[in-house]
């Protein structure tokens, strides 16, 4: 991993997270508790988007990019044949939250989370091959009027809702480092405002979920 902490890794910190509570919530389930079923699955839904529009954002904007500024064509290729991989993972696991959470049966929580422990070892590869090896590529660039105006400004999200979901999301139960860093890029009162506010939908319809 590379030795300073990027907004990548805040977000891959989150979906590592996210994919381990949803594994650990899934073998403790209890037979027929079909709202909890339903939780889980909102919850999973959840992390699936956040994650498809991670990946996505890459796909159309910094893969682009780094081909153009000289990223051997082999390295990007990988990282595209591992985003098919992983959305292939997640929507099997899509599948299989979706039988558990109509049936709350423990057998369909057991089937859901051998799927999410699949979708998380293809994932987790993904995510340390992405910081291990492109990462380094783009540290020259990342500063830079170029890629803050090709690349950076088009990966925000696309509304005041979405953003607030999104950095509601990254920020529940980040680690200190990540929550320094994120504070070091966006003013502590615009964190809250839109990360309590405009993110108050994460907290009252997901966060609860994972402490429960």
């Amino acid at each position: 991993m590379a030795a300073t902490i990027s907004m990548n890794q805040v977000i891959h910190q989150a979906v590592r997270r996210d994919l381990a509570r949803l594994e650990t919530a899934l073998a403790s389930a209890r037979d027929g508790d079909v709202a909890r079923g339903r939780d889980l699955e909102r919850a999973y839904a959840n992390l699936h988007r956040e994650l498809t529009q991670h990946h996505e954002g890459e796909d159309r904007f910094v893969f682009p990019f780094l081909a153009q500024v000289g990223v051997a064509p082999d390295l990007l290729k990988a990282m595209d044949d591992e985003h098919q991989a992983m959305s292939h993972g997640l929507g099997d696991t899509h599948t299989a939250m979706a039988a558990y959470a109509r049936s709350g049966s423990s057998g369909d929580a057991e089937i859901a989370r051998a799927s999410v422990a699949r979708t998380f070892a293809v994932t987790d590869r993904h995510l340390s091959h992405e910081e291990n090896d492109l990462e380094p590529l783009l540290g020259p660039y990342m500063e830079t009027k170029r890629w803050k105006k090709t690349v950076e400004k088009r990966l925000r999200p696309d509304s005041l809702p979405a953003t607030g979901r999104f950095l509601a999301w990254i920020q529940d139960g980040m680690t200190d480092e990540s929550r320094a860093y994120l504070r070091s890029r966006i003013p502590s009162p615009v964190l809250a405002v839109l990360g309590g506010v405009a993110g108050r939908a994460y907290h009252r319809d997901i966060a609860p979920i994972w402490r429960s």
